[in-house]
């Protein structure tokens, strides 16, 4: 702790733009990862919510070929009353006996032509049905190769990039312990802040690195000399001076190729 206390502004400088350039170096391979984890994640998401669907329609289709088949039955039913009723009026004693067995074998008949109605419009639903399951599944197994392809893809940058990832972020912890705290959470929340994350930058022809705002010569001088820690009045960054900043791009660079 007491280290921290007496580490001059040259020192700590040194240390930010060391903490900045690997945080630099992760966000670099985090791009090269683009949007693919998204992407990825995005088709999970579809081919879940299509097999969903599909499984659904089936499991509707299962209802239609039961009602389909309840119905039949309903038929076959009728038509064994109409045979029986029929039968039974050949022994009739009278015309109201008759009547009634005739408004039975009608109702049966009736009952039977809306079940043939009915199976007819359930044909109908299973066809379209099928028709949308035949175009769903279509879908989906197009979908499955996509996700199937850009997995792959995911993967094989994984295999190339999370080790070194994984060694760069345990450096970033490494040198943050370094840091006294008010300067980390300085540097932290200027990162959030500013576009590409770049929270301590060099000056580069007179100028804040990723800016086109000139700094004062005097303002210049005064970073070169490294007495005090100066940030960017129109962005918020740290400042370092060009020579600071190639000389720890090369210590760097060492630990980089370390890392690989």
């Amino acid at each position: 702790m007491a280290k921290k206390t007496e580490s001059t502004v040259e020192e700590k400088l040194r240390a930010l733009f060391d903490l900045q350039l690997i945080d630099s170096r992760v966000d670099e391979i985090r791009n090269v990862r683009g949007e693919l984890p998204l992407e990825v994640e995005d088709l999970e998401d579809e081919v879940a919510g299509m097999s969903t669907r599909l499984d659904k329609m089936k499991a509707d289709l299962e209802v239609i070929e039961d009602s389909i088949k309840d119905k039949k039955n309903l038929m076959e039913e009728a038509a064994s009353l109409i045979k029986k009723y029929t039968s039974q009026q050949d022994n009739v004693r009278n015309n109201r006996e008759y009547n009634s067995l005739s408004k039975e074998i009608e109702y049966q008949e009736l009952e039977i032509q809306l079940a043939e109605k009915h199976i007819k419009e359930f044909r109908a639903q299973i066809e379209q049905k099928n028709e949308v399951v035949e175009t769903t599944g279509g879908r989906l197994k197009e979908r499955q190769e996509h996700l199937k392809h850009k997995q792959g893809e995911l993967d094989e940058i994984l295999a190339e990039t999370e080790k070194e990832e994984q060694a760069l972020i345990k450096e970033s912890e490494k040198y943050e312990k370094n840091i006294e705290e008010r300067l980390v959470k300085a540097y932290k929340r200027i990162r959030t802040n500013v576009k590409n994350g770049l929270a301590v930058v060099p000056v580069e022809r007179g100028a804040s690195g990723g800016s086109f705002f000139t700094i004062p010569p005097q303002v210049q001088m005064e970073i070169a000399a490294r007495k005090k820690i100066i940030t960017d009045e129109h962005s918020g960054r740290i400042l370092v001076d060009s020579g600071l900043a190639d000389e720890e791009r090369l210590k760097m660079e060492k630990l980089f190729k370390k890392i690989k």
